[in-house]
């Protein structure tokens, strides 16, 4: 019962910090590049966005956002060295690559993948970022989930060896 607590925690955690790190990625490269912030939010238990006007580099703004929801977990499991951090970190390479792939699908014009097209991005662009992070994040979370799920053998008390 424990482990399975961890895990839901280390889902939890994961999920915010994803959120943070990608929405925060729009923020900080719209400011990077002369965007004006019009709104925000950045609750992770809605849908977060944030809106710029005038954007004057939208793709560097739009971009960020995957892209620094990845390198930002990462970095930080470089320097924290557990393995949880690591969950973390693989969840959120394999979510901002689920989320830009499912985006597309939807083609729901508020999301950031139909907006990175509008803005000029190469389509191949996005499938080349999709296939990385979601086949490197499966693999990875994979062995996360395996992990902190499987069963711990109970030591034995009073048998022979």
């Amino acid at each position: 019962m424990r482990r399975f607590a961890i895990f839901a925690m280390l889902l939890a955690a994961s999920w915010v910090v994803m959120i943070l790190s990608h929405e925060c990625g729009h923020i900080i490269g719209g400011m990077a590049c002369g965007a004006t912030l019009t709104d925000f939010d950045l609750a992770p238990w809605r849908m977060p966005y944030s809106l710029h006007s005038p954007d004057p580099h939208p793709l560097v703004t739009l971009w960020a956002g995957p892209m620094l929801g990845i390198a930002v977990p990462i970095s930080l499991a470089v320097i924290i060295r557990k393995r949880w951090a690591w969950f973390v970190a693989d969840f959120c390479l394999i979510a901002n690559g689920g989320y830009l792939a499912l985006a597309w699908l939807s083609g729901d014009r508020f999301l950031d993948t139909p907006r990175l097209l509008d803005a000029g991005a190469h389509p191949a662009m996005i499938v080349i970022y999709c296939v990385l992070t979601i086949g490197t994040g499966y693999i990875w979370f994979r062995s996360d989930c395996i992990h902190y799920l499987k069963r711990t053998p109970k030591p034995q008390t009073g048998s022979v060896p």
